[in-house]
């Protein structure tokens, strides 16, 4: 068992780790339920999104509530709902609605949009570009105090090279969200739903005053707490409000007649959650700049997906990875590369001005290490 501390490489190895497992589980879920001959009748891609929504909020909510993550003292507050809460809840709970626009929109566009290769480029890429403007951004707000390596810079451009190797093999029908309104407007919704969550969770680590403590349960409470009553409300007013829209006449049979496979769903949904769990964590890790946390979640997710779909063959006898998704990998593995060569200079810096600690004492270079439990 490794013992770690707040901020070091170690830390960071096992969220992306943890996150990369429960992403392959979901994944390969993702197939079983919705493409394969696995589970009869197999389910609509907006009834699993809907029962592994309920699946994935709920444990969310229950580590949230039991845990007591929602309990933080500051000095400065103000009143909501009759409630007394700190200031930056403003605005993290609005990162809480952009979310519950990011969630549904993600299966939309796999929905709306014929390729289901064409969309993870797309929105992988989005989130990595998107990182990087948000440091440029922040940096000229005199918010972003840190330095984006050369070598964060090179993981970048590697990384949309390897997204983009995933459009190869597709055709001209694969990009005609171009010409679809509807496909266009939720694509549009996403990019700037992810881009503004980004920009809050940097706002918030970034603005931490010296010597306070960046807590991130307290901001996942309040984002996960804020984008489940969002969603909740949103999916009441759909479920009333008349629509031939596909995707919401859908969302109604799913909840008056669901696929009897929805309590499997609903226990997916849990693994789901534990995906939403360490993202966050990732993407509001301790001393590293936006780039990097982008990177490093955008990429594990695409090796997780890689290897959901090598389990999808083995197990669920579906299409075996292509020659395209080994490629993408390849160049994952580069980009990783120098976003490690850019973790050992960031771990450094750290050391210089005391914000991490190496575990249990010692010199300043020992910071990222990981020591056994003892």
């Amino acid at each position: 068992m490794w013992k770690t501390v707040e901020g070091s490489t170690g830390r960071l190895i096992q969220l992306c780790l943890a996150m990369f497992s429960f992403y392959v589980v979901f994944g390969t879920a993702t197939k079983a339920f919705t493409a394969s001959s696995a589970l009869q009748p197999p389910m609509s891609p907006v009834g699993f999104l809907l029962w592994t929504t309920v699946g994935g909020s709920g444990i969310c909510l229950a580590v949230v509530f039991l845990g007591g993550w929602f309990r933080r003292e500051s000095a400065q507050t103000f009143s909501l709902l009759g409630l007394r809460l700190p200031v930056e809840a403003r605005y993290v709970i609005l990162a809480g609605i952009f979310t519950a626009v990011i969630i549904p929109t993600t299966t939309l566009l796999y929905i709306l949009l014929k390729s289901v290769m064409v969309a993870m480029v797309v929105m992988r890429a989005s989130i990595i570009v998107s990182s990087r403007i948000i440091d440029e951004i922040q940096k000229r707000m005199g918010i972003l105090k840190k330095t984006v390596y050369w070598e964060e810079n090179v993981a970048v451009g590697f990384a949309i090279v390897a997204f983009s190797a995933q459009a190869l093999g597709a055709t001209k029908t694969d990009f005609d969200f171009l010409y679809n309104t509807p496909a266009l407007i939720v694509l549009i919704a996403f990019v700037v739903a992810y881009a503004l969550r980004i920009f809050i969770m940097n706002y918030y680590k970034n603005t931490r005053p010296k010597g306070t403590e960046q807590n991130n349960k307290w901001y996942f409470s309040v984002e996960q707490i804020s984008a489940s009553v969002t969603m909740l409300l949103v999916g009441i007013v759909l479920f009333f409000v008349p629509s031939h829209f596909a995707a919401i006449v859908d969302l109604h049979r799913s909840v008056v007649a669901p696929n009897p496979n929805w309590p499997w769903a609903l226990i997916i949904g849990l693994v789901y959650g534990m995906v939403a769990f360490f993202g966050v964590f990732i993407f509001m890790f301790k001393g590293r700049t936006a780039t990097f946390a982008g990177l490093a979640y955008s990429q594990t997710s695409l090796a997780a997906g890689t290897i959901a779909t090598l389990a999808a063959y083995f197990l669920l006898h579906l299409p075996f990875p292509t020659v395209r998704d080994w490629l993408s990998l390849a160049l994952i593995a580069v980009a990783f590369t120098f976003l490690g060569l850019a973790e050992r200079k960031r771990v450094v810096e750290l050391a210089q001005t005391h914000e991490l600690e190496p575990v249990g004492g010692g010199p300043a270079a020992g910071a990222g290490a990981v020591a056994p439990q003892p």
